[in-house]
């Protein structure tokens, strides 16, 4: 009998999901929610989902095309097809769809965020709030979805790459292997499980790049309309000095909690098999971030409306209850915030809205295993 999966999000990633879940054998449901039902018309009319071989002259993975099982705009038909729920949607998406997911979930079910971004404690927090409390849910958080990927038309998708493994984390953590055993039969790589949903947080790794060099390079993003491949453009010996000095203020917070996180270069390295000496070379040599010319072209792209509020934030204000000042990550939030005219660090994802923001760092700790 094939396993069963519903994914909640018709995006880039969610379509992507949708094919390489059904390409692994699962029975797959797809849910679109209303206004973002463009995606589903377009696989209805084709019969499927499409991974292209090849896009502006790039060879592309994974090609080829799946008819999906079921295509759905009913939240609770999509709940009800699996126990599995699988929601690769943009981290200011989590709250809203959850909320309305609230009261047609079950027992026994596993929510995976991709990417997770601490959501799993937001959730959480919602959970008790609407009074849910006896509801026994398992959320798991991954550092970010598995694939390079893009929406190139109708039912189209152009799948640049795949990470060799997901790390990931469930909260409570106890529930981490039993996750992984009820998901990775329909995931299309392994999933490495991580201590906790903080330390996966603390783990993603559009933490330094996206958000710094997007924030260092945005005269150029928006007077040419984003037209760079960005990796390759947007990082150079200057910037790359700069994220340096991000990434050991991500360690220090980390060590102060009483995590181990791996080095950046060590991540990238494992995550796309490469073996590059460094941060600056990972972003100029990289096949996988190389293929496309593909960059923000403005401060409201989710490189800033995602990976700063929602990592930098939350980084900032660990720093700040374990006594670790991160000069380098306020400074990009405020500069943000000038971007964006918002206050990110009111907005953002913080330790009150995790429903953590009464307690001390060990008790944090504690809650998260």
């Amino acid at each position: 009998m094939n396993p069963r999966v519903s994914v909640i999000g018709s995006g880039n990633a969610g379509l992507t999901a949708a094919y390489h879940f059904s390409l692994q054998g699962a029975n797959v449901c797809l849910y679109g929610a209303p206004g973002f039902d463009q995606p589903l018309r377009d696989i209805e009319q084709q019969g499927g989902i499409r991974a292209l071989s090849r896009y502006n002259d790039v060879p592309l993975t994974y090609a080829g095309f799946q008819p999906i099982h079921t295509i759905s705009r009913d939240l609770a038909e999509t709940i009800a097809f699996s126990d599995l729920l699988i929601l690769p949607v943009p981290s200011f998406a989590q709250e809203p769809l959850f909320t309305e997911m609230l009261p047609h979930l079950r027992d026994g079910q596993i929510i995976m965020l991709m990417p997770g971004n601490y959501g799993s404690l937001v959730l959480n927090h919602i959970k008790q709030d609407q009074g849910y409390d006896s509801l026994n849910i398992t959320f798991v958080d991954a550092i970010s979805i598995p694939w390079a990927t893009r929406i190139v038309g109708p039912a189209d998708i152009a799948i640049l790459g795949m990470k060799e493994f997901l790390p990931m984390a469930a909260f409570p953590a106890t529930q981490t292997e039993a996750a992984i055993t009820k998901l990775q039969p329909v995931m299309p790589l392994p999933l490495k499980p991580l201590g906790n949903v903080i330390e996966a947080g603390l783990e993603n790794i559009n933490f330094g790049g996206h958000p710094l060099l997007t924030t260092l390079n945005m005269g150029l993003l928006e007077n040419f309309d984003g037209q760079f491949n960005y990796y390759k453009d947007c990082c150079s010996v200057s910037t790359a000095k700069a994220a340096a000095v991000m990434e050991a203020e991500r360690q220090a917070v980390g060590k102060a909690l009483g995590l181990t996180l791996q080095p950046e270069l060590d991540a990238m390295n494992a995550l796309y098999n490469m073996a590059c000496e460094s941060v600056y070379e990972v972003n100029r040599t990289s096949e996988t971030h190389g293929k496309l010319n593909s960059a923000p072209n403005s401060a409201s792209n989710r490189y800033i409306t995602e990976d700063a509020a929602y990592l930098l934030v939350p980084c900032y204000e660990l720093g700040q209850l374990v006594g670790i000042d991160t000069p380098m990550v306020t400074s990009c939030l405020h500069i943000d915030n000038a971007y964006n005219e918002t206050n990110y660090f009111e907005t953002g994802r913080t330790l009150k809205k995790m429903g953590l923001d009464n307690l001390s760092a060990q008790e944090i700790m504690d809650f998260v295993a």
